[in-house]
């Protein structure tokens, strides 16, 4: 708990300009002279993007910690499979042991592929491939799987070696928190002043949180779904949901910003008693008290959890719908070269 409570501490003091900020601004000095010296070096042409047989489409955060990323690969995703393409996803796997490229199967374990990987896997049934470089990550997709015709990148913002044809930047209500790089501030890069072409700016939040143009997600919690029936791909039901409201209820999350998720469920009229822990916390024990009743937690959480090891807790899981909505779409696709095209040149934004 005191990791957490670190992190959120951290998190909280990238909201403005404060004395823990202000006392890290010299280590941001340091990092915005690194990410000056990389960029510097793809404009000379010493780190340039490599090349793929088929466009790629990076979904990422400016800021440091869950803005929303992952529903949003998953929401690109099945945009793309309505409408016939054939995609698949590659992946950093943060929280995995070990580097090297994998193929993350249907029975991969979290431990081995990271929590988002294995989540994109179960929900959105497409390739997915994980690997600390992603240009090789992508290469070994294609290679096991020839079919894709257009690959989703979980992240990738920074790691210009990765050719791409479209990019989407999620923001959630922190929008670029005080404006300054880390670790003084929540920022992987300075913001841009204005929104680059091929890039697309969305928005994980009720109104937009920066000064960007760009498009609202939609996102809601369609009820809970036992962990046992959600691991055989049950949906999840209000009525579940419903009952509970009044019973003594744990909501346990890992995530970056497990605070959203306690507020979703009070805003359904639950009465939880929240247990924030580390994001992408392993699970190899069971973190709330013994005896506890009801347990919610989210699918990224969920992925972790083996049923044999919660006794008679009952746990639920609280599934997230995330519509990107038609204006999005259309304005992704229009950067997509059609299906049929394949170019050996990739697709590298100017």
């Amino acid at each position: 708990m005191a990791r957490a409570s670190a992190s959120q501490r951290l998190q909280q003091a990238w909201l403005s300009r404060g004395p823990l900020a202000c006392s890290l601004l010299p280590l941001a000095a340091a990092y915005g002279a690194l990410v000056l010296l990389r960029k510097g070096l793809m404009r000379l042409g010493v780190l340039r993007p490599q090349t793929l047989a088929v466009p790629v489409i990076v979904v990422g955060n400016l800021i440091a910690g869950g803005a929303g990323k992952t529903p949003a690969v998953m929401a690109v995703v099945a945009m793309l499979l309505r409408r016939g393409r054939r995609p698949g996803i590659v992946s950093r796997g943060h929280g995995r042991s070990g580097d090297a490229v994998l193929e993350v199967l249907p029975n991969t374990p979290a431990a081995r592929s990271g929590d988002e990987p294995r989540l994109l896997r179960m929900r959105a049934g497409v390739p997915v491939v994980v690997g600390r470089d992603r240009v090789e990550a992508a290469r070994a997709l294609l290679r096991v799987h020839p079919d894709v015709d257009v690959i989703v990148s979980d992240d990738g913002l920074q790691h210009r070696r990765l050719p791409r044809s479209a990019q989407v930047l999620v923001f959630d209500e922190r929008g670029a928190g005080n404006g300054w790089l880390l670790p003084a501030g929540p920022l992987r890069e300075p913001m841009p002043a204005q929104v680059s072409p091929g890039t697309l700016v969305l928005y994980n939040a009720a109104a937009p949180s920066t000064a960007l143009p760009g498009h609202l997600a939609r996102r809601s919690l369609p009820g809970l779904v036992p962990l046992r029936e959600w691991w055989n791909g049950a949906p999840p039901s209000m009525q579940a949901l419903r009952a509970l409201v009044g019973k003594p209820v744990v909501a346990c999350a890992g995530i970056a910003h497990p605070a959203r998720f306690f507020d979703m469920l009070s805003g359904h009229g639950l009465s939880t008693s929240a247990l924030p822990l580390p994001d992408h916390h392993d699970f190899a024990e069971v973190p709330w008290p013994p005896g506890t009743s009801d347990v919610i937690v989210t699918e990224k959480d969920a992925v972790k959890l083996d049923t044999g090891r919660i006794g008679a807790t009952r746990v639920w899981v609280a599934p997230l719908d995330f519509e990107t909505g038609d204006a999005f779409e259309a304005e992704l696709l229009r950067l997509l070269p059609p299906a049929s095209t394949r170019k050996p040149d990739g697709y590298p934004i100017a």
